[in-house]
């Protein structure tokens, strides 16, 4: 059980597997008002920085669980670097379905949706980790123009326009799921260009050094492909978000 190789190749150099900065991520802790003692769970955690930071800066303990296990030792080497390893942990597994025997003060999953096929699938599962009064942090991407075309679409990772919403339909959406939206950090553009544009020096460098390697056709198509397709669609078309929510 593990993510596809083409993952950790791609975002080989991120601590952050989305289009946030670490700023931004900074921004979110502050504003939540995380205390020493908070108890977080992030599913999909990926290489851990949400958790690792937070317990460096705020003094949180906190569980991450995340399906690679490549992003799972760097969270691990990310803890013990800011000497943080006592307060958090991390663990190889499927987030999906994922629950805590103990419940956390804060729930996270940051830009995973898929984990409850679908945004409100996702913030169920995290509820049911999440203490009554608790916090639910979820980032979930948003069409910031509307896609003219399917090739719009599909280059913005959906199938139909449906698939994503747009920003004041998305806050709508966390009401009629019962939550309140207490705090919003945004990606940019400038964020979008540092998640996507080193993914394609990962790639490059990684088909130079393996170019007999099964996966390198793909890796050849990808990075032929996406910089273009990101410049002509992703940017200007889809904006992503973190949002903190609170059971009305």
């Amino acid at each position: 059980m593990d993510l596809p190789r083409i993952f950790t190749i791609r975002e080989s150099s991120h601590r952050i597997h989305n289009a946030i900065d670490a700023t931004k991520l900074a921004t979110l802790g502050r504003v939540i008002g995380l205390a020493p003692g908070t108890r977080v769970l992030d599913l999909a955690s990926g290489s851990g920085e949400l958790l690792a930071t937070w317990a460096r800066d705020h003094g949180i303990t906190g569980l991450g669980v995340d399906l690679s296990t490549v992003f799972v030792a760097g969270a691990r080497a990310r803890a013990a670097e800011l000497g943080v390893a006592d307060q958090v942990e991390f663990r190889h597994g499927d987030a999906a379905g994922f629950v805590t025997e103990t419940p956390v003060d804060v729930a996270c999953c940051i830009g995973a949706t898929w984990i409850g096929d679908g945004l409100a699938g996702t913030i169920e599962l995290l509820e049911r980790s999440l203490r009554p009064g608790g916090m639910i942090l979820v980032g979930e991407p948003y069409w910031r123009l509307d896609p003219p075309d399917q090739a719009t679409i599909e280059a913005c990772h959906a199938t139909t326009r449906d698939d994503w919403l747009s920003l004041p339909d998305l806050v709508a959406r966390f009401g009629e799921l019962g939550w309140d939206l207490v705090e919003m950090v945004l990606a940019d553009q400038d964020t979008w260009d540092r998640y996507v544009a080193p993914q394609w020096l990962n790639l490059r460098r990684w088909l130079d050094a393996n170019p007999d390697d099964e996966l390198a056709e793909q890796v050849r198509t990808e990075l032929t492909e996406g910089p273009l397709r990101y410049v002509r669609y992703t940017r200007d078309h889809l904006g992503w978000g973190l949002f903190a929510l609170l059971r009305r």
